[in-house]
């Protein structure tokens, strides 16, 4: 197995591609973040500190997942349930505390990769999704109704992307704090609410983004 330890800290980095290729694989040592973004490909599985010298971790993994679905495992110092939580739900398979014991760790990268190949290859979002006279192109950034641009902020727009990426499906309140705001436990709920209530004025299309009670919304029908 070829992984990727994206650790700065020598003492640890050294010690876990020492141990890990003493159990037969492949390990690369990487310092930055911005390393890990580069050359994430090919790797099978990736370690990842969340104290790294170029970027907060929980960054990092966020713009792992917007290009990459490989098995990402958090190592790091951050016990606290908070750093946890964002981290599981920022995108990793797995979460330990250092330091770890080396037959736990291999373990547990033996199955976030074994259920990362059994599981189906998720769908790519569209890059252009319609809905009735409503288009979203999300590599332009640009919604249009009716062959309008209508104009809409940063964060207006950052809630249309993250709901047509399933369009028909919920999205949770929460979900789209942490994507947008990067933190849920920090972001402010009524933030969402002002954003969304511009965001349905501006498209003026009753219906078209639901608003599903005590969970979140969703796009379409």
């Amino acid at each position: 197995m070829r992984i990727a330890v994206v650790e700065d800290d020598d003492g640890v980095g050294d010690a876990l591609i020492e141990a890990l290729g003493a159990r037969g694989h492949v390990a690369e040592r990487m310092r930055r973040g911005s390393d890990l973004l580069v050359a994430h490909r090919g790797f099978d599985a990736v370690i990842l500190d969340l104290g790294l010298p170029d970027a907060d971790g929980l960054q990092v993994l966020r713009q792992l997942r917007e290009v990459s679905s490989v098995p990402v495992l958090i190592l790091t110092a951050r016990s606290d349930e908070r750093s946890i939580v964002r981290g599981l739900r920022g995108g990793a398979d797995d979460y330990l505390v250092k330091p770890p014991r080396i037959a736990e760790l291999t373990a547990r990268l033996d199955t976030v990769t074994r259920r990362a190949a059994q599981a189906p290859s998720p769908a790519r979002a569209a890059d252009v999704v319609v809905t009735g006279d409503v288009r979203v192109d999300r590599r332009a950034r640009i919604v249009e109704v009716d062959g309008v641009d209508i104009g809409l902020t940063t964060k207006e727009f950052a809630l249309v992307e993250v709901l047509v990426e399933r369009p028909g499906s919920a999205v949770s309140r929460q979900q789209l704090m942490d994507r947008i705001w990067g933190d849920a436990f920090v972001a402010v709920s009524r933030s969402l609410d002002v954003h969304m209530t511009g965001l349905r004025s501006k498209l003026n299309r009753p219906g078209l983004i639901t608003t599903i009670r005590g969970f979140g919304y969703r796009w379409g029908s």
